[in-house]
């Protein structure tokens, strides 16, 4: 059921480097149809908020190098719900500036904020949890995340402890306790172990005027430039005005310049199965696998005597793979990528030295 105050916020600007070649500069992997399903990452975003958010309440905050595929990719949105930044500024000034547009718009808006790289299984279940939090962030002021109960001891993403509370709608919705940064495996088999931590899904909710009065207590420099907007949002103005005080903005994550300092923070406890495909060993769990293990996006890929590996190219390539066993094999606009699969993490270190190198023709 849409809710009329209902907005969501979508972020697209990263470049996901750490799914290089297929996500480049130029392209970066929320355009592209990891999946092999016909859609892309920001495609299956939008769709899944669809239908408890209206259309005209959608925004997306990207790349002004972006917005092209934007619109592209999603056109039933009007040309002012793409919102471009000048620069790259972490994710604090592109909540700001979504809020701050928002808040002059409607005052009694709710907020979900969302990457476009999120892989849901259970969309059904996700819907229910995002309505869920939006009537907690109508009836208090608070700040809500969506943590994901833990199926292993994952080193790559961010834990929240939680802790009952009395102040909430529903029995799944607790009390942040505190954010633990991406862990050691040791302090990761304890975090599993205690039962009281989820991952960090990087998905909020919240009212524009609960954010807003976060942003201008706990991040009072991001809060003193964006201010200064009102008056220019959803003007002819507004444009002009981002693209000076970007420059002046710190590089500064909402988790860590709101979420980890603010008192009012809660958690809703879900389990909806969940991945922000950061990386080729993500893509690999949640895609189809054949009696050897093999996941594979494209059509024309033949294996002999080859077990447990990625393997993605186009649809019109024929690829032989023999002998190969656990290996990421990734082809892309004429660069190819093989790599073991525990060494993926040294994929951008690969892209750093390819940069160097060869400049950014191939990044």
């Amino acid at each position: 059921m849409e809710i009329k105050n209902h907005y969501v916020v979508i972020m697209a600007g990263g470049v996901g480097s750490r799914l290089w070649p297929m996500s480049r500069t130029a392209n970066p992997k929320q355009f592209h149809d990891l999946m092999g399903i016909g859609k892309s990452l920001l495609r299956q975003t939008f769709e899944r908020f669809n239908g408890i958010c209206p259309i005209e309440n959608f925004y997306i905050v990207t790349s002004h190098e972006y917005a092209d595929l934007v619109k592209k990719q999603l056109p039933e949105l009007t040309d002012d719900q793409v919102l471009t930044e000048p620069d790259r500024r972490n994710t604090g000034p592109c909540v700001a500036y979504a809020c701050f547009k928002i808040e002059d718009l409607n005052k009694e808006a709710v907020i979900t904020i969302a990457a476009a790289d999120h892989y849901i299984i259970n969309e059904e279940n996700f819907r229910q949890t995002i309505m869920l939090g939006v009537k907690q962030a109508q009836s208090s002021d608070c700040l809500i995340t969506l943590g994901i109960k833990p199926t292993r001891p994952d080193t790559g993403y961010g834990y929240i402890q939680f802790t009952d509370s009395n102040e909430t709608i529903d029995a799944k919705i607790k009390k942040v306790k505190t954010f633990a940064e991406k862990p050691d495996l040791e302090h990761a088999k304890q975090f599993l172990e205690s039962g009281d931590f989820y991952w960090n899904s990087g998905i909020f909710i919240w009212s524009v005027k609960s954010v807003l009065k976060g942003i201008e207590k706990h991040m009072p420099h991001t809060n003193g430039l964006f201010s200064e907007g009102r008056g220019f949002y959803n003007t002819p103005k507004e444009k002009a005005f981002i693209n000076t005080i970007y420059q002046q903005c710190k590089n500064l994550s909402i988790d860590y310049g709101l979420m980890e300092k603010a008192k009012n923070v809660f958690v809703i406890l879900s389990d909806f199965g969940w991945s922000d495909l950061g990386t080729w060993g993500s893509l690999y769990s949640h895609i189809a696998k054949d009696e050897n293990q093999n996941a594979v996006v494209g059509k024309n890929i033949r294996f002999y005597n080859s077990s447990g590996n990625m393997v993605n190219v186009a649809r019109e390539k024929l690829v032989v793979i023999q002998g190969l066993e656990d290996y990421i094999v990734v082809e892309s606009e004429g660069i190819l990528l093989i790599c073991k699969k525990e060494d993926e993490q040294k994929i951008k270190q690969f892209v750093n030295d390819i940069k160097l190198e060869k400049g950014d023709k191939y990044i």
